[in-house]
């Protein structure tokens, strides 16, 4: 007996073609999108009358052996309020002491500016470094 086999063909898809338009439509949204308005709808946003942010008045490094710097001068422990009262009495309504100091500074350096913060009415922020 005499009985060939068919060959059997195995569906293809060509995607030659599909590459090209998928670049052209890339290309047509591109230029659709530069082309598109962003300030179709306006909005009116509130404006304040006043300035809401707090001043940074006086910056306090300290260091983890006790060393105050204030705006960049070295000060002596028992003299931070001395020094920091001129600086906050130019602005009391709005004055800030920022207190700028490692993880391994004791609590106690942190809190003596606290405390000197409060004692001339002004606020205290500590600032925080984002590495961990």
């Amino acid at each position: 007996m005499n009985i060939k086999r068919r060959l059997k063909t195995q569906p293809e898809l060509h995607a030659g073609a599909l590459n090209d338009i998928l670049f052209i439509l890339l290309f047509f949204f591109l230029i659709i999108s530069t082309l598109a308005n962003p300030n179709v709808i306006k909005l009116s946003t509130p404006k304040a009358k006043s300035d809401t942010k707090a001043r940074q008045t006086v910056i306090v490094n300290i260091r983890p052996t006790g060393e105050y710097i204030i705006n960049g001068k070295p000060v002596p422990s028992g003299q931070i309020k001395a020094i920091v009262e001129p600086y906050i009495a130019k602005d009391s309504t709005q004055a800030t002491i920022a207190i700028n100091a490692d993880k391994t500074v004791p609590l106690d350096y942190v809190v003596a500016v606290m405390r000197v913060a409060r004692e001339l009415g002004a606020k205290s922020t500590l600032l925080v470094d984002t590495k961990e």
